[in-house]
């Protein structure tokens, strides 16, 4: 016999393995063990076990667990865990719950475990437990040289997914950066903006805003100019630091708005906060599925960027619901999580076929249609974009070579026509006729899948477009 134990305090994971006599319990430890141990029916009743724990391996006679299985049949007018008295015994205590509703990682407890994980302990890039926050290839020139004036300590507390910076112009602009961690992409885009532009960066982490903070003057002499500030605040709440609304020209994030609880408020704050014509670009990490609750509740996973990953649908269904009706994707890549405990963690839950992917995401705030339409417009991208002489790239569908003629739907006319991109485009056509759905505008899983053939810029298929 076979059942899985699923930590609440979720310092650890636990695998149950009964035989007639014994049952042996293997913890992975994940820093200290947590107190408690939560057993779990298909049912859905569960109960807690209050544990000293004095070493990694422990046995207990199956008689007990048997003991535990008719327990819920007895146990209909107890009330929840949070509710319940604790009877000791003289090695262990038990609570025992019958509410099938999830009792962790609710929005205070989601963000005081994120808090300490990413303040306390972490110190370095390196300390992660997988590449899911971690950058696979290298950046460009131009940003790798950004990077180079960035001091040291700052760098070494990177922990993001992706170059979450859009690949135009920004000179002047007016950027947010949300979950700005150490500041390292701030201050990326301190220098990309210049003198006449402003970088906020927002995060809810004392630790990690005290290395940004502590650099200010560092960067500011650096760099020539001071144009940077940091403040502390919750990504669901961004209305509450008193910034101006359809102030920015783009808001960025870095691997963290899958952190956060209510992923659909901070979709709406970024959506009060952008100027028309300004988009949120970000990288976060997404799943090929919905990520089970059991795992949801593991605290390593939430950190690591895993459990608190999107089913990619869901996360693009959201951002029409909130205001955002053309989702596009930029670029991803497949995560592999090499880390034996997080693997089998995963794979012993039963999720074993659980995809993740890092991905960058443009939403644009504009009047866009829910589906790409056709209109007979097209496009001709000038070369005029410094670092982009021979070809531009929107998205994954959309990469337009210079002085080439380049038939595009109504959408991505308007993302080019009605934002800072303009002035590197010439348009042609009008609105005049309809012809109707853009062909090959489809809803597969937008991800490349590792083992596909199609590759290079705009080689993608499926999605829209």
């Amino acid at each position: 016999m076979r059942q899985k134990f699923i930590s609440t305090g979720v310092r650890f994971s636990a695998i149950l393995f009964a035989s007639s006599s014994t049952t042996l319990f293997y913890f992975t430890s994940y820093g200290q063990p947590s107190q408690y141990l939560r057993v779990e029916t298909t049912a859905g009743h569960f109960w807690y076990v209050k544990l000293r724990i004095v070493k990694k391996e422990m046995k207990i006679h199956s008689a007990f667990l048997l003991a535990l299985a008719t327990l819920p049949c007895a146990l209909a007018f107890v009330s929840p865990f949070r509710n319940v008295q604790n009877s000791a015994t003289t090695s262990t205590q038990h609570f025992v719950a019958t509410d099938p509703v999830k009792p962790a990682l609710f929005v205070d407890e989601t963000r005081a475990s994120v808090s300490k994980y990413y303040g306390q302990e972490l110190t370095k890039s390196d300390d992660l437990k997988t590449n899911a926050c971690c950058t696979a290839g290298a950046p460009p020139d131009y940003i790798q040289k950004a990077i180079n004036n960035i001091h040291p300590e700052v760098v070494a507390r990177y922990y993001g997914c992706g170059l979450c910076l859009p690949q135009y112009p920004l000179e002047g602009a007016n950027i947010l950066d949300l979950g700005s961690g150490s500041g390292r992409d701030v201050y990326i885009a301190s220098q990309l903006v210049g003198k006449a532009g402003k970088v906020i960066g927002v995060d809810m982490t004392d630790e990690q805003l005290e290395v940004a903070r502590k650099h200010l003057d560092y960067h500011a002499e650096k760099f020539g100019f001071a144009n940077v500030e940091f403040k502390k605040g919750y990504l669901e709440n961004l209305a509450d630091l008193n910034l101006e609304k359809e102030s920015f020209d783009v808001i960025i994030s870095n691997c963290v708005i899958n952190l956060c609880a209510d992923k659909e408020a901070v979709l709406k704050e970024c959506l009060n906060l952008l100027k028309p014509g300004g988009e949120l670009y970000f990288s976060d990490v997404y799943a090929n599925r919905r990520v089970p609750k059991s795992l949801q509740e593991d605290e390593v996973l939430w950190g690591e960027c895993l459990s608190g990953a999107l089913y990619w649908n869901d996360f693009e269904n959201m951002a029409r619901k909130v205001g955002f009706p053309d989702p596009r994707l930029v670029e991803d890549a497949p995560i592999t999580i090499k880390n034996d405990a997080v693997e089998r963690l995963i794979s012993e839950s039963g999720n074993g076929a659980l995809e993740f992917y890092s991905a960058t995401y443009r939403l644009w705030k504009m009047d866009l249609e829910p589906h790409c339409e056709d209109y007979g417009q097209a496009v001709i991208y000038k070369g005029t974009m410094d670092r982009y002489p021979s070809g531009w790239l929107l998205d994954k569908h959309h990469y337009m070579e210079t002085g080439k003629v380049f038939p595009v739907c109504g959408n991505t006319y308007k993302m080019l026509h009605d934002s800072r991109l303009k002035e590197h485009f010439d348009f042609i056509g009008t609105w005049d006729h309809h012809y109707g759905i853009f062909e090959g505008c489809g809803s597969s899983i937008p991800f490349s899948d590792p083992n596909s053939e199609a590759s290079g810029k705009g080689a993608a298929t499926g999605g829209c477009c």
